[in-house]
């Protein structure tokens, strides 16, 4: 791999092609933009760091920072004024296959843009080099961004980096984001708490750390809740059979929602015990949420009002 200089233009890497950006102003030469040869120190320049014109303390005395920023549910207009500024802000952006479409473009022009994957079941970068490659980025005195969907915090794994940024002794910043379920509700009309149906709503992943899921399904049938379930989808089937035999009615309003606030949001609702071949025939897949519960049923209200001011308008 060859060394680029300030003048040339280098590629970062991107599930479905790279962005051409500038370069930084460096000390020293950086080799194209991967994450796995900044984790390869023998690859990579360890003293490369930004330097801001005048800046009279040296680079190497600088300090870096890592900022683990929420992108929000797809749609970039759901971003907060806070993320949209450390964003705007950063030296490089770390991001997942969970960003909307047209966040990144916030970014400098001359940040280093770094794609670490995250779709089910094929990760770029397994999480524990994510977490060292946001640690590398910020001992060459960067300010980076980890930009990811939803709230870093709600099974965005944002706390495992948090840990392994602080021991290494960086500051570390949290700017939260609309989570998934969140930005759900309001664009269908799922309410996530209603009086009259759920008291209680509960979020939970659809798998374990190892894989299994062997989740707490005894707390997730419990009547007069809502459950939504992250990252489910390829446990759909046996979701849906577990909750039925630890009690929960199998007429159970539920519902599958894909890509919830951007354009490609599409929506299966049925009873619980036919989800999974609803879901199936419709083609659904990753990034879905499954919602469970009677608040489901507020869908088609929220549909039959939308509807009608439609056609009053037309």
């Amino acid at each position: 791999m060859n060394a680029l200089t300030q003048t040339q233009v280098y590629r970062s890497s991107k599930h479905n092609g790279g962005h051409d950006v500038s370069p930084p102003v460096i000390e020293h030469k950086l080799h194209e933009l991967d994450a796995r040869s900044i984790l390869n120190r023998s690859s990579f320049t360890p003293t490369a760091r930004r330097v801001s014109p005048g800046d009279g303390l040296a680079a190497e005395q600088r300090l870096g920072r890592v900022c683990l920023v929420g992108a929000g549910p797809g749609d970039p207009e759901l971003l907060t004024l806070r993320a949209a500024r450390r964003i705007a802000e950063a030296d490089a952006v770390v991001y997942d296959n969970l960003v909307g479409e047209g966040i990144l473009d916030l970014a400098r022009k001359d940040a280093l843009r770094i794609y670490v994957g995250k779709k089910a079941g094929n990760h770029a970068l397994p999480q524990d080099d994510i977490n060292r490659l946001l640690v590398e980025l910020a001992s060459r005195g960067l300010n980076v961004v980890r930009l990811k969907g939803g709230d870093p915090l709600i099974f965005g794994r944002g706390g495992e980096e948090m840990e392994d940024v602080l021991a290494a002794g960086f500051p570390c910043e949290i700017v939260p984001g609309v989570t998934a379920a969140s930005g759900m509700a309001a664009s269908t009309g799922i309410p996530l708490t209603h009086r009259d149906y759920a008291q209680t709503v509960t979020f939970t992943t659809g798998h374990l750390r190892d894989g299994s899921v062997n989740l707490d399904w005894v707390a997730l049938a419990r009547p007069h809740q809502t459950v939504v379930i992250y990252m489910g989808m390829g446990a759909l089937e046996i979701i849906c059979r577990e909750l039925i035999a630890h009690g929960l009615p199998p007429e159970t309003p539920a519902a599958v929602v894909h890509a919830a606030t951007t354009p490609e949001q599409r929506i299966v609702t049925s009873p619980l015990r036919t989800l999974p071949d609803l879901t199936r025939q419709a083609g659904l897949r990753t990034p879905s949420l499954i919602v469970i519960g009677s608040v489901v049923e507020l869908y088609d209200i929220a549909q039959t009002a939308a509807a009608a001011r439609n056609a009053c308008s037309a």
